[in-house]
């Protein structure tokens, strides 16, 4: 069928399309004008909303949440809703609602149930494109309760949605109240472990007690090399002074004692000489002046030899005094170490109890964030356009329904003649009749008058030969 053949169908079956037109477009008409009004009420809400993860605390703008507008819009759809608007409306102590509900029903669920899927039906929830309000629409046939339906659903998702925010944090809270007990538990237990330790090793402050016996360990290194010095000094001397030239030793040469009886001794030896040449060796005065002689000769050789001892006296002190600081430095090393070891275990305590201190301070803080969030009552969500009862109704609307009908009316019509054309084929013009007969058209049959009847048999009869069923 081409487009020709289209527009002769039309033309040939144009009374049953503009009939089908006209009866659509009047029941329509009809039907609008005999509907009764319909009312819509909107309350706007704003969303200022900020996620807050229960367990960490982490916040982020409700924007960046994934699905968040359509999770309001799906809590402001739900049926929980709806019942809190049927609760506070008190809808389902009405006598006539009763008696719908059970001519509807026949007494089989609940009144507040039916009354929440019937507000649901004719609620309408739009969210913004480019902002975050929400528009709450509600129909119905009385303003004043669309009007009062639609803000009673916009308080009840507001308190529903402090209720959603709010349980959580109080089962966040107790959780938390349960795990900052058993850390305040684990920090008693950490500072017992540590008092008892300190009691027990006699500890007050490790590092000053540290400090002081460090600085006792240095000045007993420092006493030990000063006294390992005096004392290699001192074997030395003794080595001299016991050698057999001990005179030259410092100790002696140093000595005014020996000194002194060193220049005696040799003013008598002097003497003796001078004596030798004048007088005979068996005189009195000789014998005299040499046995002086040898008396001072024997003071200086006791002199020699208490200098001797002496130096190593003093070599033997100073060796036992080497030897009790290099014991002292060996105690007070052993006990640097000890404290050491004293100091790493408590070190090892004042971690676990510093540990538990900032793990039970971390959890307090949280719980008393977490308390706080719990016992709020404030709602992120704000009625930004409580609805009005409205003064024109939204509905039916009889010009846009009749141009609807327009045009469904004339698609209608448009394919009511085609189908009457299938169901009832018709030849229409020369292509018809030469695609049928698949015959060559030799000539055809002008009317002038139109709808008139072919006069003569042989024109009926051609007529009824060209007409296909």
């Amino acid at each position: 069928m081409n487009f020709t053949q289209f527009l002769l169908i039309l033309r040939a079956r144009k009374k049953v399309a503009l009939i089908t037109l006209l009866l659509t477009v009047s029941v329509t008409v009809v039907v609008s004008l005999l509907l009764p009004n319909t009312y819509k009420a909107t309350a706007s809400l704003v969303m200022n909303y900020k996620g807050v993860d229960a367990v960490t605390g982490m916040a982020l703008p409700g924007q960046l949440m994934p699905g968040y507008m359509a999770t309001q819009i799906d809590i402001i759809g739900s049926k929980s809703v709806a019942l809190r608007v049927v609760d506070q409306l008190h809808l389902a102590q009405s006598p006539a609602v009763l008696e719908q509900f059970n001519d509807a029903t026949g007494g089989k669920g609940t009144v507040r149930e039916w009354l929440a899927d019937l507000l649901l039906k004719k609620l309408d929830v739009v969210p913004s494109r480019e902002s975050s309000v929400v528009d709450i629409n509600f129909r119905g046939s009385d303003p004043q309760f669309v009007a009062a339906v639609a803000n009673a659903f916009a308080e009840e998702y507001q308190r529903l949605s402090i209720q959603l925010k709010v349980e959580p944090m109080k089962k966040v809270a107790a959780y938390f109240n349960d795990q900052t007990k058993a850390l305040r538990d684990s920090l008693e237990a950490a500072q017992s472990r540590l008092s008892k330790y300190q009691q027990e090793h006699g500890i007050v402050s490790v590092d000053n007690r540290l400090d002081v016996e460090s600085n006792r360990l240095n000045d007993l290194s420092a006493q030990l090399v000063a006294a390992q010095g005096q004392l290699a000094e001192a074997q030395s001397r003794r080595r001299m002074a016991q050698g057999q030239d001990g005179s030259e030793s410092p100790d002696v040469v140093n000595s005014p004692l020996i000194q002194q009886q060193k220049l005696t001794l040799a003013a008598a030896e002097g003497r003796l000489a001078e004596m030798g040449q004048r007088l005979d060796r068996n005189h009195p005065l000789y014998q005299s002046t040499k046995a002086e002689v040898e008396k001072l000769r024997n003071e200086l050789n006791t002199s020699l030899r208490a200098t001797s001892n002496s130096v190593s006296n003093n070599a033997a002190i100073l060796a036992q005094r080497e030897a009790t600081v290099r014991a002292a430095l060996q105690e007070q090393k052993n006990k640097v170490l000890e404290l050491n070891r004293t100091r790493d275990e408590m070190g090892v305590l004042m971690k676990d109890v510093e540990s538990a201190q900032r793990a039970y301070d971390a959890t307090a803080q949280r719980l008393s964030q977490t308390r706080i969030e719990g016992q709020s009552d404030q709602s992120d969500v704000a009625v930004l356009n409580p609805a009005t009862p409205p003064v024109l109704p939204a509905g039916p609307k009889v010009l846009l329904n009749s141009a609807i009908s327009l045009i469904l009316g004339a698609l209608l019509g448009v394919g009511l003649a085609v189908l009457l054309e299938l169901t009832d084929r018709r030849v229409r013009s020369e292509s018809d009749l030469s695609d049928v007969l698949e015959l060559p058209v030799l000539g055809t049959i002008d009317w002038t008058a139109s709808g008139r009847r072919p006069k003569g048999l042989f024109n009926r009869v051609l007529a009824r030969r060209l007409r296909l069923n």
